[in-house]
C-alpha cells in the first residue's frame, strides 16, 4: 500500500457496524505465473484449481509431507489461466514462498511476492453500494472491475464480505473504514480457518473443518501430505474439529485450551480470534470432539471458562 493510500485509510471514519473497507495488512499475496502454473499448483495444493475458470476462486491448503497445513490460500486467476494470485497470512508468506519455489524445478512457473497488488477487505451495505454490478453473485465467485479483482467470501452475520485486489491507486479508501478487528471478527465467525505462523504445521485440514468449507478435493490427485489427509477422511480418525468458542479474556492463535478435569493435557488450540468492543472474544478453536461436552478453559485448566457458539455450517455428527 502506498503512503497516499495508507493516509486515506487512516483518515477515513471508522464504523462500528460491518460496513466499509479495511486494508488487510495481515494478509500477503503470492503471484504464480507461467505456462506450467496450473500443473504446478495442482501438484502442491489441496484443492482443484484446474477446473476453476476466470470467474471462480478456490480455498486451498498447502501441507507438509505429514499432512499438516503450512498455509491456507484463497487462489484465483489474475490475468488469464497462466497467471494466479494466492492470498495467505502475511506472516507465513516468506517461508511458504521459499518452500514452494524449491519444488518448481524445471516447471515454467515463476513465484514472487505480489507487493505491487494491494488487498482490502470489503463488507456490508457500503461495500455493496460501492461495488454495484461488480459484486460477485455468490461465495467464491470473482469479478474484474477496472483492472482489479473482487472475490466474494461467504456472508457472515448478514454481511456481504469480499476481497478486493488491485493497484494501490484504485483501492477503495473512500469507503468508511471498517476496523481491522471488525473484519477479523467476521473472518472468525465464518468458521473458515486462516493458517498463521503460530499455527503453521499444527493441523491436518479436517482438524479445522477445511474440507467442510470447500478447501479440500479428495479426487484431484496427489499433493504433499495427500495420503495422510485422505486416510484421516476415510478411516474414521476425525476425532478433532474446529468449533467457535467465546471467552471473557483475550485469545491468541496457538494458545492452548484445557478441560477442567485434564489439567496436564491440552484439549486443543486457538486457530484465529477477534473481539468486538464490549463483547467477549470469539475464537475459532481446534478441539477434541469428546471435550466439547465438558468445561473448557483458556490457557490452563483453571483459566477463563469458554462457551461454545454455533458454527455457520453443519459438522457431521456421526464421526467418532
Amino acid at each position: 500500500m502506498t503512503a497516499t493510500t495508507a493516509a486515506a485509510a487512516s483518515s477515513a471514519p471508522v464504523t462500528a457496524s460491518f460496513s466499509g473497507a479495511t486494508p488487510l495488512t495481515d494478509w500477503g499475496l503470492i503471484h504464480a505465473r507461467g505456462a506450467d502454473t496450473i500443473t504446478f499448483l495442482q501438484g502442491q495444493l489441496t484443492n482443484e484449481l484446474a477446473a476453476a475458470g476466470a470467474g471462480e476462486a478456490r480455498l486451498a491448503g498447502y501441507c507438509s509431507a505429514k499432512g499438516r497445513l503450512l498455509a491456507s490460500f484463497v487462489a484465483w486467476q489474475a490475468q488469464g489461466a497462466e497467471d494466479w494470485l494466492l492470498a495467505c497470512s502475511a506472516d507465513v508468506r516468506p517461508a511458504v514462498l521459499k518452500r514452494l519455489s524449491m519444488f518448481v524445478m524445471r516447471a515454467q512457473c515463476k513465484l514472487t511476492a505480489a507487493d505491487e497488488v494491494v488487498l482490502w477487505g470489503l463488507a456490508g451495505p457500503a461495500a455493496q453500494a460501492w461495488l454495484g454490478d461488480a459484486l460477485p453473485a455468490r461465495a467464491w465467485a470473482v469479478t474484474r472491475p477496472a483492472g482489479a479483482q473482487v472475490i466474494r467470501l461467504p456472508d457472515v452475520a448478514g454481511a456481504v464480505r469480499c476481497l478486493w485486489a488491485g493497484p494501490a491507486d484504485q483501492a477503495p479508501a473512500q469507503l468508511p473504514l471498517l476496523s481491522e478487528e471488525g473484519w477479523r471478527w467476521l473472518e472468525v465467525r465464518s468458521g473458515v480457518a486462516r493458517i498463521v505462523a503460530a499455527t503453521s504445521e499444527a493441523f491436518v485440514p479436517q482438524m479445522v473443518n477445511f474440507e467442510l468449507v470447500g478447501g479440500v478435493n479428495f479426487k484431484k490427485g496427489c499433493y504433499p501430505g495427500q495420503e495422510v489427509v485422505a486416510r484421516s477422511q476415510y478411516r474414521g480418525t476425525l476425532k478433532r474439529r474446529a468449533a467457535l468458542l467465546s471467552s471473557p479474556a483475550a485469545m491468541q492463535p496457538g494458545q492452548e485450551i484445557f478441560l477442567a478435569d485434564e489439567p496436564t493435557q491440552p484439549a486443543g488450540q486457538v486457530v484465529l480470534a477477534a473481539a468486538l468492543p464490549g463483547q467477549p472474544t470469539l475464537g475459532l478453536v481446534e478441539v477434541k470432539r469428546a471435550a466439547l461436552g465438558g468445561v473448557l478453559h483458556l490457557g490452563a485448566a483453571d483459566g477463563p471458562t469458554l462457551s461454545v457458539q454455533p458454527l455457520p455450517y453443519d459438522v457431521p455428527s456421526d464421526e467418532p
